[in-house]
């Protein structure tokens, strides 16, 4: 895929209140765009990733794959506050000429929809052929089709829901606190809150995966003690993030999903999801225990042209990443 960074010099508001004096938005395109004549599929993120779509949808996105650049013009963007290019805690404050670290503003999910809608306006694509998003991504994907409903011509919604619940709230809560422990949180450097972050992507390992599937594949096969498969797993996962992201950035996305609620300041929530006009197909995992199948049966209840599927997979809400493949499937399928 082709990287690019749109710089938005239009003064942006945040729901929280801070406006910024603009926003630097990475992106990233596939294909060919002919204006009128693309059909142009748009990918949104999720919590971690970065705007390139290929790498962590590999069976879903690509040459051959049922998203492919050679029928489709594919755009991703990088989200504000992540770490891949976007504005965020690493962005220069123009009032200091400082990073911002932990000054960066909460954006909510529906300032995330805003600004990707500034750089849909920048590439010139009036219409969206296909909008497709899994778990946090999905919450942005729920979010433009009632903002640009007339614009969105297909919605592909994957484990993900109308609003954050609960127990999304919860658990993005402890992640949050572990970073917190951390003493070097707050530093103004970077690597700030590494550990902390190691454990909160720890916390975020049990949601996204469950019980059978760490019986399934993390079991110990012999009579251990201590140094078990599971508990290396998670060291390592931990790492892995430490090593490609950045607490400061993981802190204030978990505070973006929980802002998740296409209700607030609109009314009913059911009546809101009615105001989508995209035909829908809401994709659920059996397994999921973070976004369970009952919330994509409610979005498909409640969008007028909407229907759900259920996948059966062993994988919990990593399954979203994990059958590509399968979601592929049924993209072609919804598609015709």
């Amino acid at each position: 895929m082709k990287t690019d960074i749109f710089h938005s010099k239009k003064p942006f508001a945040t729901e929280s209140g801070i406006t910024l004096s603009g926003l630097d938005l990475s992106y990233c395109t596939s294909g060919t765009f002919i204006a009128g004549k693309s059909k142009v599929v748009w990918v949104c993120h999720a919590l971690t990733a970065s705007a390139d779509c290929v790498d962590w949808w590999p069976d879903l996105i690509g040459v051959g794959q049922a998203i492919d650049p050679e029928e489709y013009f594919i755009v991703c963007m990088n989200i504000p506050s992540s770490c891949y290019g976007s504005s965020g805690p690493m962005s220069i404050n123009p009032e200091n000429n400082s990073p911002y670290f932990g000054e960066f503003p909460v954006f909510t999910i529906r300032d995330i929809v805003h600004a990707t809608i500034l750089l849909r306006e920048h590439l010139g694509i009036e219409k969206i052929h296909l909008l497709i998003g899994g778990s946090m991504g999905g919450y942005q994907c729920v979010e433009w089709g009632i903002m640009e409903s007339d614009r969105i011509e297909n919605l592909a919604l994957v484990a993900t829901a109308a609003r954050e619940s609960a127990w999304g709230i919860a658990i993005h809560t402890a992640q949050r606190l572990a970073i917190e422990t951390d003493p070097t949180y707050g530093e103004k450097n970077a690597n700030a809150g590494a550990k902390g972050l190691k454990t909160a992507r720890a916390i975020g390992m049990l949601t996204y995966r469950n019980y059978q599937a760490f019986v399934n594949t993390q079991t110990d096969t012999d009579d251990r003690i201590e140094n078990f498969r599971s508990e290396s797993y998670i060291h390592y996962q931990g790492e892995k993030l430490v090593k490609r992201f950045n607490a400061y950035s993981y802190f204030l996305l978990t505070k973006s999903m929980d802002s998740h609620n296409v209700a607030r300041d609109r009314g009913r929530v059911e009546d809101v999801l009615k105001k989508i006009k995209a035909k829908t197909i809401c994709i659920g995992i059996s397994s999921d225990n973070l976004c369970p199948v009952n919330e994509q049966k409610f979005l498909a209840e409640h969008i007028p042209n909407a229907k759900f599927v259920e996948i059966d997979s062993p994988f919990g809400h990593d399954g979203f990443l994990v059958e590509g493949e399968k979601i592929g499937s049924l993209i072609i399928d919804f598609l015709k």
